[in-house]
């Protein structure tokens, strides 16, 4: 059973960030000249995070999300899925990835535990995407979603962040998607972390509320209903269109907090327990561990981590992270 937080939530859903590397410079994560990565010695070793969530089980943590940076620019991360599906009570294994590499490690990633994919798209327009992103090719990523099906990671979400003025002129463009090709689409309110270019102090210029979405969404294709999506306990809303085979999730972190029933923690690639995306609060699991901890020591230090979780963001005070790039939370 899940452990409670000091505000009676079920902590249940670990996020590991197991690279800032990243592949990609999409322009709402890093400056044009990309970020300083960290030194390999500071990143997490595969046993290390492997000995982290042997000690999460024991919480009650059930959920876990392999994310980066880009997960599959980290060498050897097969094997990382591997060992940490063979963990008895990790019930959902799961990546997050911006899809480019994904053609050619589907099928491994299957083969060694791996459940599904989320991955990040933000415009459907080839050339739209090399701008946003500044080295991809939308291509590779569609070639990556197809791999994705056939290996069976499934359900496949793709997630959208929204940002005015850049691509809300393609909601309804997705939404038909779901319609079309059965695709599960989750529209994410950009959020002020990271060293991008549009994490200013107009960012919320740039926010396009789920509110927003949703009404050109009905005005252009029709009515929403209610739905349910077979996996995942993240913090989407969920619908769908009439007749259609996918969905339509909306994440609010701006304009309508779902902070009430966060469940989850974050370990980002240098070893530090974040108990919030949008806070620095950070415990040092990484020290810990090389000096020695054994599991009694390191299950302490995810206690305290999740006894002392905040009770919310802070966004409508005016305060945000500003210590991490987006890169080294994994979102």
């Amino acid at each position: 059973m899940a452990h409670l937080d000091a505000y009676n939530r079920p902590i249940s859903y670990l996020r590991i960030s197991v690279t800032d590397r990243c592949n990609l410079r999409c322009i709402y994560c890093m400056p044009p000249e990309g970020v300083p990565w960290r030194p390999h010695e500071d990143i997490l070793r595969f046993e290390e995070i492997e000995k982290i969530v042997r000690v999460a089980v024991e919480l009650g943590i059930s959920k876990v999300r392999l994310t980066g940076g880009e997960p599959l620019v980290r060498l050897g991360i097969t094997d990382l899925v591997s060992d940490l599906a063979r963990i008895p009570g990790v019930d959902d294994l799961a990546m997050t990835t911006n899809g480019t590499l994904l053609s050619r490690y589907a099928a491994p990633l299957a083969e060694a535990g791996l459940r599904r994919v989320n991955i990040s798209l933000d415009t459907l327009r080839p050339e739209r995407f090399r701008h946003i992103t500044r080295l991809g090719r939308l291509e590779d990523v569609l070639d990556g979603m197809e791999a994705a099906r056939r290996a069976g990671l499934e359900p496949i979400k793709i997630n959208t962040v929204a940002i005015r003025g850049v691509n809300d002129d393609e909601v309804v463009d997705f939404a038909r998607r779901t319609m079309q090709r059965g695709w599960n689409v989750r529209f994410i309110e950009v959020m002020p972390v990271g060293g991008g270019n549009l994490v200013d102090d107009r960012w919320r210029e740039r926010v396009v509320t789920s509110a927003e979405i949703r009404e050109k969404i009905e005005v252009a294709v029709g009515a929403l209903e209610p739905a349910k999506i077979r996996a995942g306990n993240g913090p989407a809303n969920y619908f769908r269109l009439p007749g259609a085979r996918g969905t339509l999730g909306f994440i609010t972190p701006v304009s309508e907090h779902f902070c009430y029933r966060c469940n989850r923690l974050r370990l980002t690639a240098d070893g530090q327990l974040r108990l919030c995306l949008l806070s620095d609060q950070e415990i040092d699991l990484r020290t810990s561990l090389r000096q020695g901890a054994n599991l009694a020591q390191v299950k302490a230090l995810l206690l305290k981590g999740i006894e002392t979780k905040p009770p919310k963001h802070r966004l409508d005070e005016h305060k945000r992270p500003e210590k991490r790039t987006m890169s080294e939370i994994g979102g």
